[in-house]
């Protein structure tokens, strides 16, 4: 099997909205509520979701953010989150492909979930330089990917929450981590960052 790309995302949310079950799937919904524990205790300020996907994570981001940039690459894919997150007020949704300018200068929380495998390392650093650049002093940065690898990764699963952070050239101090075989969760707090070439 080939790394699947962009093209791909599109026609597996064209034929199918939920095309990973992260809806309905009891596995899904627990890594959600890790992602809302490493997010904090709302109301939080301005949360940037990138590669929202359909939506799922989004619908649980708008409840405790005060203001919530969805992204998601795909034009199918940004349909179904504009679905899902219907009227409520506040969210934001925007189609964004990675790397790409975010549609704010500064947020509070950013949360990147299940996305990062799918990217280049030279895109994967591109967006950890735009996060880092993005994210207050003080901020959160939420990591939620797999640890074990699919036939249709760029790259490799385990360690690339510290590859990603590495790319950030910024100081991180964990605040979260639920862990389970397969998925991890992170939660940081950066500190200052360094400059940026």
């Amino acid at each position: 099997m080939k790394p699947i790309d962009l093209g791909g995302f599109d026609r597996k949310f064209a034929s199918d909205d939920d095309p990973w079950c992260t809806f309905s799937d009891r596995a899904e919904a627990r890594k959600r509520r890790a992602i809302l524990h490493g997010v904090g205790e709302g109301p939080i300020g301005r949360v940037l979701e990138l590669a929202a996907g359909n939506g799922s994570n989004s619908v649980a981001l708008a409840k405790v953010a005060r203001r919530l940039d969805a992204t998601e690459g795909t034009q199918n894919g940004t349909d179904l989150v504009k679905r899902a997150v219907g009227d409520m007020p506040r969210v934001q949704v925007r189609r964004l492909v990675l790397p790409g300018r975010f549609p704010r200068q500064t947020y509070d929380t950013i949360v990147v979930a299940e996305v990062l495998y799918y990217l280049t390392k030279t895109d994967m650093t591109r967006v950890a330089r735009d996060v880092t650049r993005a994210l207050r002093p003080g901020g959160r940065l939420i990591l939620a990917h797999h640890r074990v690898d699919f036939p249709d990764f760029l790259q490799h699963a385990d360690g690339l929450h510290h590859v990603f952070l590495t790319a950030t050239g910024s100081a991180w101090r964990e605040v979260v981590r639920v862990r389970t075989g397969r998925w991890s969760v992170q939660s940081f707090k950066n500190s200052i960052p360094r400059a940026l070439p």
